[in-house]
């Protein structure tokens, strides 16, 4: 089957998007550590926790990457999976309970993944990565406590 234009533009963004997070959570593993020892243990920690938070959530989207350039079933859930926890990181970031996310770009972001979890639940989409025609696999009905 031939990968529609549209998942192949999310399999480059979802490549670039994870290069340039591994290279950002390299760097704040490494700034926590420095500012461990200048400023404290405490600041220190939290800057290395976010950099791994981050380093994981660039290897899924390398992973996704890989998925949507192949046209692998799971790549749709886990598009629909990164998509949601984006726009959560982006509400918490906006409340100041996470990392800090000043309201123009967190609503820009949470756009931008609204969009997505909008495309890849159009039917030819769905065909394509063999997803149901409605729900999200495993729950046909919708997530629990979603409905």
């Amino acid at each position: 089957m031939q990968r529609p234009t549209g998942v192949t533009i999310l399999a480059i963004l979802a490549a670039i998007g994870g290069v340039l997070g591994l290279l950002g959570g390299l760097a704040l593993v490494g700034f926590g550590g420095l500012a461990g020892g200048l400023v404290g243990a405490a600041i220190g920690g939290f800057v290395v926790i976010s950099g791994l938070i981050i380093l994981v959530l660039a290897v899924l989207e390398l992973v996704l990457a890989y998925g949507f350039w192949t046209l692998q079933p799971w790549a749709w859930q886990l598009g629909v999976i990164l998509s949601a926890v984006n726009i959560l990181i982006q509400i918490l970031g906006v409340l100041r309970i996470v990392f800090y996310s000043d309201l123009s770009s967190a609503l820009l972001s949470i756009i931008i993944s609204g969009v997505i979890i909008y495309y890849l639940n159009q039917a030819e989409i769905r065909r394509v990565f063999n997803a149901p025609e409605k729900g999200f696999p495993g729950f046909p009905n919708g997530l629990p406590g979603l409905k």
